[in-house]
C-alpha cells in the first residue's frame, strides 16, 4: 500500500519571531489564511486518502496536528520526544510502517513548502509511487527544474534516463548550496535540478540500507517499532544526522546495499522551500519600489525590504531611509536584520532564550 508521511518537526528558527517555540512555521498561515501543514496535506491526500497519511513531528506540537488537520487517525501522528535531524524523522516512520504493512511504498514530503501546481506535485508524485514499486532497489526523490541559479538551495546532478519512464532520471550525485558562479553554471549546463527534499520509497529498502550504513539509528528504530513505550528512552540515543548524508549521497556513490541507485523525478513546478525571511517574501506582494509588506506599515525612501506587521492593536511599522533589510512584528518581539544576516537570526533566537526566557523564543 501506498503512504506518505509529512515530515513537520522543525521550530522555524530563521522566521522567528512569527514561528516561536508553542508555535512552529509549519502550523502558520504565512501565506494566505491556510497554514504550510494544511497545504501539505491539502496536496497528498487526494493521492492516498486520509487514512494513509502520517505526520512526524515534535511531540510538543502533536495536539496543533490533531487540530489542524482533523481528518487524521490519531495513531498516525508520530511525535519526536527531541529533534534527532530528518534520517530519524524518515526512519521510524519507515519501521513502524513496515511492522504494519510489509509491503508498504512510502512517501516523505516535508510540511514547509509551497508549490503550484499542485496537481503537477501530485503528477510526480504518482510516478515516484510506480518507480518504487517497479523497483525494490530504488530510492527516489524529487528535481525541480531551476528558473534561476539559486544559492539557497541544494542541487541534484541529473544522469540518464530511466528506462520506460520520461520524467525519471538516475542522480550521479549531490551537490551543496554552491555560490552564485557554480549556481549559474549548474543551470546553464541543464544537467542539475533543485534538490527538493522529498523521497519515495519501499519501506524494506530503505531500512535496509540503514541496516549498511547507519546500523545503530536501523537498530534502535526497529526497537521501537516493536516497543513504542521506549520513545523517551530510544529516540534521544539514536544519532543525529540528516537523510542526505546518511542515506542518500552514499546510496548514489554505490555505498548501500549492492543495487541499490538514487533515481529522481522531474517536478516541473513553481518551488518555493520557506526556509527564512528571503524565501517568505518572495510570496508576499512587493511595492513600486521593491519592499515585500505584510501588515500596517508606512515607508519612505526604503527600497527591497521585507516589512511584516502581525499586530492587531493598530500598531504601524514605519521604515525610513533603509534598504535590503527585515523588519518583523510580531507579539511581543521586533526584529529588524539586514537581508544578508537572516540566516543568523537563529543563533539571536539562542541569545532571546537564554537572557530573555521562552516567553521571548
Amino acid at each position: 500500500m501506498r503512504y506518505v508521511v509529512i515530515m513537520a518537526g522543525g521550530s522555524g528558527k530563521r522566521l522567528w519571531p512569527l514561528s516561536r517555540q508553542g508555535t512552529p512555521k509549519q502550523m502558520l498561515p504565512l501565506v494566505g489564511d491556510t497554514s504550510l501543514l494544511r497545504m501539505a496535506f491539502d496536496r497528498v491526500v487526494d493521492v492516498v486518502g486520509a487514512d494513509h497519511v502520517w505526520v512526524c513531528t515534535g511531540a510538543a506540537y502533536a495536539d496543533t496536528v490533531r487540530a489542524e488537520l482533523p481528518e487524521l487517525p490519531e495513531a498516525n501522528i508520530l511525535g519526536e520526544p527531541v529533534g534527532r535531524d530528518s534520517l530519524n524523522a524518515v526512519a521510524w516512520p519507515a519501521a513502524v510502517l513496515a511492522a504494519q504493512d510489509p509491503d508498504a511504498v512510502v512517501a516523505m514530503v516535508t510540511a514547509d513548502q509551497i508549490m503550484q501546481p499542485v496537481e503537477a506535485f501530485q503528477d510526480a508524485l504518482r510516478t515516484g509511487f510506480e518507480v518504487a514499486e517497479a523497483d525494490a532497489t530504488a530510492l527516489v526523490t524529487f528535481g525541480v527544474v531551476p528558473n534561476t541559479p539559486h544559492t539557497g538551495y541544494g542541487y541534484l546532478h541529473r544522469g540518464a534516463g530511466v528506462e520506460g519512464q520520461t520524467e525519471v532520471f538516475e542522480v550521479l550525485e549531490f551537490k551543496e548550496k554552491p555560490d552564485r558562479a557554480t549556481a549559474e553554471s549548474y543551470v546553464s549546463s541543464g544537467e542539475y535540478w533543485w534538490n527538493a527534499g522529498m523521497f519515495v520509497w519501499r519501506a524494506t529498502t530503505l531500512l535496509a540500507q540503514l541496516e549498511v550504513l547507519v546500523p545503530e539509528c536501523h537498530a534502535g528504530v526497529l526497537e521501537l517499532a516493536a516497543e513504542p513505550d521506549k520513545l523517551e528512552e530510544i529516540f534521544p540515543t539514536l544519532p543525529r544526522i540528516s537523510v542526505d548524508y546518511a542515506i542518500m549521497e552514499p546510496a548514489s556513490q554505490g555505498r548501500g546495499t549492492q543495487g541499490t541507485h538514487v533515481v529522481a523525478v522531474r517536478l516541473p513546478i513553481t518551488w518555493h522551500d520557506v526556509g527564512g525571511f528571503p524565501s517568505l517574501a518572495e510570496h508576499l506582494p512587493r511595492d513600486a519600489d521593491g519592499n515585500a509588506v505584510e501588515g500596517e506599515s508606512l515607508l519612505l525612501d526604503a527600497r527591497d525590504n521585507l516589512v511584516i506587521n502581525k499586530t492587531d492593536d493598530g500598531s504601524v511599522i514605519a521604515v525610513l531611509g533603509m534598504t535590503d533589510t527585515i523588519v518583523v512584528r510580531s507579539g511581543n518581539v521586533t526584529l529588524v536584520c539586514p537581508v544578508d544576516q537572516a540566516e543568523r537570526i537563529k543563533e539571536l533566537v539562542g541569545k532571546a532564550s537564554e537572557e530573555l526566557g521562552s516567553a521571548y523564543a
